[in-house]
């Protein structure tokens, strides 16, 4: 009968998670704030700007954009995995790819969202190379080769596990 209750306490306390995917949400919204500042700064120094400087601006875009798509996937494929099922049924334009993500997806989802946005970064880097030293560059550089290798090598561990349904 303890064991009964502790287990029932134990799978209680997942909705302990809630508030974090919550507060994420608060954190999506603080995001949207600041691509409204990137987007109007942009805008406004547009007409003046150089080439490289739309560039950079059109890449500050979307790196704010796949940051918050990445919050995104973690907010529902987190509550999805660790709390509580979403009822699809209720929603006709729900996203195909939510509620068929395992642990294993969201892994390899999250780590390709934060290659994609290191490589955005490091194209920002490329771009203002002039205003760089080349030990920030350098740095760059590594993280970058850090997240790809670490993706890859994740990669090949699910699929060496048999976690992977591809």
């Amino acid at each position: 009968m303890i064991e009964r209750y502790l287990e029932r306490f134990l799978f209680m306390s997942r909705w302990l998670l809630a508030p974090f995917y919550v507060m994420l949400v608060f954190a999506l919204c603080g995001l949207l704030v600041k691509a409204g500042q990137e987007t109007w700064h942009f805008v406004s120094h547009s007409v003046t700007s150089s080439e490289a400087d739309v560039i950079l601006g059109i890449l500050a875009l979307v790196d704010l954009t796949l940051t918050g798509s990445l919050i995104v996937i973690v907010i529902f494929s987190g509550y999805e995995n660790f709390v509580s099922r979403i009822e699809v049924d209720t929603t006709r334009d729900w996203p195909e790819w939510m509620g068929k993500i395992d642990f294993s997806g969201l892994k390899l989802k999250l780590l390709s969202s934060i290659v994609a946005i290191s490589a955005i970064q490091l194209l920002k880097g490329f771009m203002n190379v002039r205003n760089m030293s080349d030990r920030e560059l350098g740095w760059l550089v590594g993280i970058h080769l850090v997240f790809v290798v670490s993706g890859l090598l994740m990669a090949l561990t699910d699929r060496a596990s048999g976690d992977s349904k591809h």
